[in-house]
């Protein structure tokens, strides 16, 4: 009788010590790269690289071979999120508010946390900052990382934790993965989404030093189809990256071993375009910002130890907007969205070795660039027809050869430029929204920004950059914007002056309300410029000095929101990076 009691305590201690898989749901953990290409991993054939914790993915998993995307980063994530084409979603541009989704749309976060899931997203967001775009209010219970569309500097960067603005801890994709392990360890006992969006290959080119040693010397063995349009230091550059991602898939698959949650967790891998450069993609025509097949090809893999049949291949062609509905069926979650989706579930092709599955068009939209996908064509944004099947580097035209296909890809194009792409109103006056109850403060960064007069962006991509150039009282930085909730704001700045320079008085008003404060502490950082592999397009960034700068009344409505110096002592006022405004 003792040795019974004993042996029920022992059962009971193991069981309350130990993360069984709950006879629930299964968590989902969606790891997104950016800008790393189809060609980006060994288990693709490229000798250039290793990548053995994906690779392992995709052999214990489910890889699909003819996965599209879109061409460029921000289309793609609203595609994931919400099922559906991005122009339908307003999604335009990658900056200046065009990466922003229409409020009207459910994303998958909100999906799945109404049907009792926690929701966290760690990475590069891309799709809205300022809430209610923010992912705070679009589902995510948890979100840590950056909002803008590229960052300028990968160490211990200056990002942001639910709206608070924090300093990240080391380089930013293990920093990221840290964050989500936390998470998965924190909700191994309860269903979970976990988005991982992360930064990398994409520019500035910067890497751990124990992964550049890898490349920094190595000869290449796979190239681009043409040789000669290759940068061979970019490339590898662009592949140690990819080695850091792949160990960092690793960490996550072993945490979730390690928790006991493989046979209760989904696990996908995707990029969001093609490859940020001329390298080795299977002699696939076209690169990122290319509507062609090697700009919207992306690596899919799907795992799902026990439920999924490891190694299995799937050839049929499927796109971003399909996961959505893909996750919630094998979730057996019911998907409740005001708009209908463009996605289907892939569930059929997943579990079923003889499904049922019929010849769809996936399109591929970017820049006024329509290119059509079924599974034996690809109708280019030219109207030049490819066989895919026998000419996958889309080099003979074969519209005369298949006139009647070509006919009815051509049609369908000129329906859904009608149709769809319709939907998209890129003069729609969206403003730069402050004061959204579901978060404490608003961000409003240089990149939101205008500047007026003499008043200069520090580089043209603008998405990480600061104002500089403020010489005069005439010159102004303005924000087109909607207050949500009357009240006090505090401001907050984030600023670089030199000693020499400071005492500028500057005024903040909208509407009938202003406050003027002076910069009166000097702050004098310099570019964060010695990290670089290879030569950045994107300006260098530095640390900005924080000051709480006093309160202004904010009343509801649209407008602009408008800095100005009324006296300026030397011959700079500051070089300005961001406002924070908090409701007070």
């Amino acid at each position: 009788m003792r040795n019974l009691s004993v042996s029920i305590l022992l059962t009971l201690l193991f069981s309350s010590c130990s993360h069984k898989p709950y006879e629930t749901k299964p968590n989902i953990i969606i790891i997104l790269a950016d800008d790393q290409g189809w060609g980006d991993l060994s288990c693709k054939g490229n000798t250039n690289i290793k990548t053995p914790n994906i690779d392992k993915l995709a052999e214990t998993g489910v890889t699909f071979d003819r996965f599209f995307v879109c061409a460029v980063c921000s289309p793609t994530r609203a595609e994931l999120l919400t099922g559906r084409y991005h122009v339908r979603s307003g999604v335009w541009s990658t900056g200046a508010g065009g990466e922003r989704m229409d409020l009207d749309e459910t994303t998958i976060a909100e999906v799945f946390k109404n049907a009792g899931y926690a929701t966290a997203a760690y990475g590069k967001w891309h799709n809205g900052m300022q809430a209610p775009y923010h992912p705070n209010s679009r589902g995510f219970d948890d979100f840590y990382g950056f909002c803008s569309g590229h960052w300028g500097n990968y160490y211990s960067p200056m990002l942001e934790h639910n709206g608070e603005i924090i300093k990240g801890d080391g380089f930013i994709i293990d920093d990221l993965t840290q964050k989500g392990l936390e998470f998965i360890e924190e909700n191994a006992d309860k269903p979970f989404l976990l988005y991982l969006p992360f930064n990398t290959p994409h520019s500035p080119m910067q890497v751990p030093d124990k992964f550049w040693e890898k490349y920094k010397n190595k000869n290449l063995a796979m190239f681009y189809r043409d040789k000669e349009k290759e940068d061979t230091l970019f490339t590898k550059a662009a592949l140690a990256m990819c080695e850091n991602i792949d160990w960092n898939v690793g960490r996550i698959s072993q945490k979730v071993e390690e928790l006991g949650l493989t046979e209760n967790t989904i696990i996908l891998y995707l990029s969001d375009n093609g490859p940020n450069g001329f390298r080795w993609n299977d002699n696939m025509k076209g690169k990122k910002g290319s509507t062609d097949e090697g700009g919207v090809r992306s690596p899919l893999i799907i795992k799902w130890e026990g439920n999924l049949r490891a190694g299995k291949e799937i050839s049929e062609i499927t796109s971003g907007i399909d996961l959505l509905p893909t996750l919630a069926e094998l979730a057996g979650i019911e998907v409740r969205t005001t708009n209908p989706l463009d996605g289907l579930s892939l569930k059929p092709l997943l579990v079923d070795d003889d499904a049922e599955w019929q010849d769809r068009i996936i399109y591929n939209y970017w820049g006024g660039r329509l290119s059509l996908r079924n599974q034996k064509f690809r109708l280019d944004h030219e109207n030049k027809l490819f066989d895919m099947e026998n000419d996958p580097g889309q080099y003979i035209d074969v519209s005369e050869k298949y006139p009647n296909e070509y006919q009815q890809l051509l049609l369908a194009k000129t329906n859904w430029q009608k149709e769809v792409a319709s939907e998209l109103d890129r003069d729609a006056k969206r403003p730069f929204t402050i004061g959204h109850p579901s978060v404490f403060q608003t961000q409003l960064p240089a990149r939101d920004a205008i500047g007026h007069g003499n008043i200069k962006r520090s580089n043209k991509y603008p998405n990480s950059t600061y104002l500089t150039n403020w010489i005069a009282t005439t010159n102004k930085i303005t924000f087109d914007a909607e207050v949500l909730t009357s009240g006090n704001y505090e401001i907050e700045l984030f600023y670089t002056c030199p000693e020499e320079e400071i005492g500028s008085n500057i005024k903040l008003s909208f509407k009938d309300s202003q406050f003027e404060f002076k910069i009166n502490e000097a702050c004098n950082s310099p570019l964060l410029d010695d990290r670089d592999i290879y030569p950045r397009m994107e300006g260098y960034v530095k640390e900005f000095h924080r000051k709480k700068v006093g309160t202004i009344y904010l009343e509801e409505g649209k407008g602009l929101l408008t800095l100005q110096a009324t006296l300026i002592p030397g011959d700079h006022v500051m070089d300005f990076r961001l406002l924070l405004l908090r409701k007070i």
